[in-house]
């Protein structure tokens, strides 16, 4: 004899699966390691004090 299932709860089970192995997908995809958002933080303050020296006084 088979055992009882509730299909809702089955449907709502596969949701979850297929919505984390598309978040995996996604992290691997348009993941950055730290280094890169390091690397990438010191460049935009690099640019800004570029721009910061280049600025004129209002006169």
């Amino acid at each position: 004899m088979a055992d009882i299932v509730n299909l809702n709860r089955v449907r709502k089970g596969r949701r979850r699966q297929e919505a984390a192995e598309r978040a995996a997908a996604n992290r691997a995809l348009h993941g950055r390691s730290n280094s890169d958002r390091r690397q990438a933080e010191s460049e935009r303050r690099r640019l800004s004090r570029e721009l910061d020296g280049k600025r004129l006084d209002p006169e």
